[in-house]
């Protein structure tokens, strides 16, 4: 994505485009958005519409927006021979919550950081695989503390917000734009319940663990080499403790921030290496491989380097929020509104027992 345009729409000019990001080009031209206002005229059934100019080198998506009597459109530039965002394909009710949240903070000192954020959300919402979305949530320190706060249980929006402002410092953050990624991975329900109008309940959790490398080179290394490598998993595996603080402090540091060290892993899950090869992958930095053989990462023998722990997230039902539910409705922090939505959202993921509760990712 090249940029996003925020329109208005009025009934006397015409169109007239607010802000844009990145600013430092100038605006299209005026019958650009006269032909993007046509089309959405001739697909009323539709927020959402793709317009590609003949004569022009980007193509454009709209979503069209409607806030206090006024009509806007959001508009996506793309280099035409670019493959639009999955988030376009897959998810346009996501752009409508983006849209949505920049056209109702026009008239506000947030609306300039928030097309910026708007920006990264939906351009970075392709390029990054699950496995480097999912780091995000414990790497970005207002995602990770969301996550904590909701693994409390039910929460409105205006206590979520509360918290982060009063606990924690965050005061100018935008919780919609925040909760996509909390959305997207089928973290999150949102539903009004009465008394409470905008509530969040967590129905899936997030954990990361090691695992035994899923395959083993059988054939293309020395029989003698193999059951070397087969010894130490099980020795290994045996006696480690995979759930420790402190081991999951070392995952997370190791591992999953260290760019270089992620890349190894994730090669080393389909074929293994030599040393001089997984050195240039670690930038050739050989106290770091040695560090990953000592904290049993990695395995070297006979100048070949092959996975000994694979790094995986888990998704899981967070069974353990229903303890906390009873204690907090006791306690009057909840409704019963809220604190029997939650349960229902939880309990129904146990109703079909071909359904796991958790999924390695």
């Amino acid at each position: 994505m090249e940029r996003i345009i925020l329109t208005h729409w009025s009934t006397s000019t015409g169109p007239e485009p607010i802000l844009q990001f990145p600013p430092e080009k100038s605006f299209p031209p005026k019958d650009l958005f006269l032909k993007i206002w046509a089309k959405h005229e001739l697909n009323k059934e539709n927020s959402v519409i793709e317009f590609t100019p003949e004569d022009n080198d980007n193509s454009y998506v709209s979503v069209i927006q409607q806030f206090e009597g006024e009509v806007y459109f959001l508009i996506l530039e793309y280099n035409k021979e670019d493959i639009h965002d999955d988030i376009v394909k897959e998810s346009p009710e996501i752009l409508a919550l983006i849209s949505k949240n920049l056209v109702e903070l026009i008239n506000t000192n947030k609306i300039t950081r928030t097309i910026s954020e708007a920006y990264n959300t939906i351009r970075n919402y392709s390029k990054l695989d699950e496995e480097e979305n999912l780091i995000n949530f414990f790497q970005d320190r207002i995602k990770y503390t969301i996550l904590q706060i909701l693994r409390n249980g039910a929460i409105t929006k205006l206590e979520l917000t509360n918290i982060l402002r009063h606990d924690y410092g965050f005061s100018t953050i935008n919780i919609d734009l925040i909760l996509i990624s909390f959305f997207h991975e089928n973290l999150l329900k949102k539903k009004s319940v009465p008394g409470s109008k905008e509530c969040f309940f967590l129905i899936r959790d997030l954990s990361c663990t090691r695992i035994p490398p899923i395959n083993l080179p059988k054939n293309q290394i020395k029989e003698s080499l193999l059951k070397k490598l087969k010894n130490s998993l099980t020795n290994y595996y045996q006696d480690s403790n995979m759930i420790s603080d402190f081991e999951n402090k070392t995952l997370l540091q190791t591992v999953l921030f260290n760019k270089e060290v992620f890349s190894l892993i994730k090669t080393l899950r389909d074929q293994y290496l030599t040393v001089n090869e997984s050195l240039i992958v670690l930038n050739n930095n050989e106290e770091l491989f040695n560090e990953l053989i000592d904290k049993k990462f990695i395995y070297e023998a006979e100048g070949f380097v092959f996975l000994f722990s694979d790094v995986r997230f888990i998704k899981f039902s967070p069974n353990y929020i229903i303890e906390k539910l009873v204690e907090r409705y006791q306690n009057q922090d909840i409704s019963l509104n809220e604190y029997i939505a939650h349960l229902k959202l939880l309990t129904e993921q146990f109703e079909d027992p071909l359904v796991l509760d958790y999924e390695i990712v």
